[in-house]
């Protein structure tokens, strides 16, 4: 973009193409960018397919123009083509960049570009981040900072029909979530950040940590961490470790509470990881020198992020839990959570043939772990978003692989023979867990199950992105 340079990025005016529009992380920066005052349009695969997707409609509320995926969302020259990791050569649009002589620019890279015209806070980790920028979004901005947010799930309580939720524009403090699987964490130069844990996901260990240690490096003022992540990132690398030897939250079906900090904290977001979720949140305001209490109150009242443990419906004798967890410590704090009410019917589809491979055996050790004393697990297919990944490991292996464990797990062909596999499984008491990340059909099974099991009507899909990057061309 023209005028993008080294202390920051002025979009105002501009005009920029986002290919893969529909991608939580595309939908966020289109939605951002317009807020400053850029032109800009869209396309996505989806909208190709005869297959809106939800989020759709707060863009076109906010100013964005969507377009087929054919190269005509170029023709117009703009300032530039923005894309993700998820798309490939060969690709319309991007052929048409080519053809044109239109710049083509990477979603990370304009989005640091924007972060650094102010003071950065970026939120990385392998899992957490996206809860971690929500909240570190929500508390900030009601201790009067007036952040603004990007992030890569919508606040609950930022979303309707003209914002994604993911967004919150504000001033020049940005919050910002850096993700790893792409490496395109290390475009950013934060201020400050958060590093919410370092495991296996994307990468074997060895390289995820070589990774954080390389964003950690990057960070101009203070990182906070957990005293895990700071141990693996090594003595070599300036971190604040902000949970206390011995920290051990109060856990409740329905919430937690613990102490930091000279104050009791109470959540309404269940499970030990969110308690650790917002004790990084608090010490990064703390940092930045917010009035504790005011994060305190905040995060009290903070509702939580979209599939991430969110409850669509909850009778009493019935809960249907929707959560993006996709690599085994997600699948386990999810699991954990939802466990404290009692038996949990879990559902998972795989988000991708090379992840399914590079976790399989982790995958296999975290369900043989949870779904004993009668808990079942249900496999869908592997979710295929397009693109060169195949074959390699299926549903059906790992089903094979964890009923060999003596585990009551079942591959099932799709949602049709899902549907009636619940149905005969299900019962007063239990909580239906649906989890797996890039399939945009997981949430709207779960809202469809709130009415057919839970009886809990619902009006309308919610209006929010509900793939991820990988995946959303």
């Amino acid at each position: 973009p023209r005028r993008a340079g080294r202390a920051g990025m002025n979009p105002a005016g501009c005009a920029f193409h986002l290919v893969g529009v529909g991608g939580v992380g595309m939908s966020a920066l289109a939605e951002v960018l317009l807020a400053r005052g850029a032109r800009v349009s869209g396309s996505d695969r989806h909208f190709d397919e005869g297959r809106p997707l939800p989020v759709f409609v707060p863009l076109a509320a906010a100013g964005l123009r969507l377009l087929p995926q054919d190269g005509s969302g170029v023709s117009e020259r703009p300032d530039a083509v923005i894309v993700s990791t998820a798309v490939e050569p060969g690709n319309p649009d991007l052929d048409a960049a080519a053809a044109q002589g239109v710049p083509v620019r990477h979603r990370a890279e304009v989005l640091a570009a924007l972060a650094g015209a102010g003071r950065c806070v970026a939120v990385a980790g392998t899992s957490g981040k996206t809860t971690v920028t929500a909240m570190l979004g929500w508390a900030l901005a009601a201790a009067g900072a007036d952040p603004t947010v990007v992030n890569g799930g919508a606040v609950l309580d930022w979303m309707d029909a003209r914002h994604t939720g993911s967004v919150r524009a504000g001033g020049d403090l940005w919050v910002v979530e850096a993700d790893e699987s792409d490496r395109s964490l290390l475009r950013f130069r934060p201020d400050r950040a958060v590093l919410t844990g370092i495991g296996a996901d994307h990468f074997p260990i060895g390289e995820a940590i070589d990774c954080f240690r390389a964003f950690a490096g990057r960070v101009r003022r203070g990182l906070v961490t957990t005293r895990a992540a700071a141990a693996l990132l090594g003595p070599g690398v300036r971190a604040e470790a902000v949970d206390p030897e011995g920290f051990a939250p109060e856990l409740g079906p329905d919430g937690s509470r613990f102490h930091w900090a000279g104050l009791d904290w109470t959540l309404r977001l269940p499970g030990a990881h969110n308690a650790g979720n917002a004790l990084l949140a608090a010490a990064l305001c703390r940092a930045l020198g917010c009035d504790l209490e005011r994060v305190r109150d905040a995060l009290a009242d903070f509702r939580g992020v979209h599939r991430r443990m969110e409850c669509v419906a909850d009778t009493g004798a019935r809960r249907v839990l929707d959560d993006v967890a996709h690599n085994p410590d997600k699948i386990r704090a999810a699991w954990a959570a939802a466990a404290a009410r009692g038996r949990v019917v879990g559902v998972w589809r795989p988000h991708g043939f090379g992840p399914l491979a590079q976790m399989f055996d982790a995958l296999a050790d975290a369900f043989a772990g949870l779904c004993g004393e009668g808990h079942p697990l249900f496999l869908l297919p592997v979710y295929y978003a397009g693109g060169t990944a195949r074959g390699q490991r299926t549903a059906v292996e790992l089903a094979e692989a964890l009923a060999a464990r003596g585990v009551r797990a079942a591959a099932v062909a799709g949602f049709d023979a899902l549907r009636t596999a619940l149905d005969r499984e299900l019962r007063d008491g239990d909580t239906l867990l649906i989890m797996g990340a890039r399939d945009p059909d997981l949430p709207a099974f779960a809202r469809e199950m709130a009415g057919r099991w839970a009886g809990v009507h619902l009006e309308s899909p919610t209006p929010c992105a509900c793939v991820t990057d990988r995946g959303s061309t």
